[in-house]
């Protein structure tokens, strides 16, 4: 991983796949990811941590199921937004979005749990830039 500055714009130029996260840079021990993504992901669950998502483009909709029921929660650009650990998320960008995550390594894309994964979701810990 290199010291240098990362510029989110250019990050974002070199690749085209959606839902397949690219890991920019690391703090501690958690991986600061972009990803561009349209369409839906899967119901899935971080068992032991939590989620950040700040969207850089677009608008991502996250739909939410835990004690209290299911709620969906929308972010435009510039909102931020934490999936509490242990909490079944899916999020989805009909219109598509570009957006930044902050998360362990190693943690998969897709969670510890989740439904079955559809071809256009990439299973990954994130790949190099």
């Amino acid at each position: 991983m290199s010291n240098e500055p990362v510029a989110l714009d250019h990050a974002l130029s070199t690749f085209d796949a959606l839902w397949s996260p690219r890991v920019i840079t690391q703090v501690n021990d958690y991986d600061v990811r972009v990803a561009k993504v349209e369409g839906e992901h899967v119901w899935h669950v971080h068992e032991h941590t939590d989620e950040f998502f700040l969207v850089l483009r677009g608008e991502l909709d996250i739909a939410l199921r835990d004690a209290d029921g299911e709620r969906h929660v929308t972010l435009p650009r510039g909102s931020v937004f934490t999936v509490p650990r242990g909490t079944e998320h899916k999020p989805s960008a009909p219109d598509g979005a570009a957006i930044l995550m902050f998360e362990p390594t190693g943690t998969l894309s897709v969670g510890d749990r989740h439904e079955d994964v559809p071809s256009h979701v990439d299973v990954t810990p994130g790949h190099a830039l």
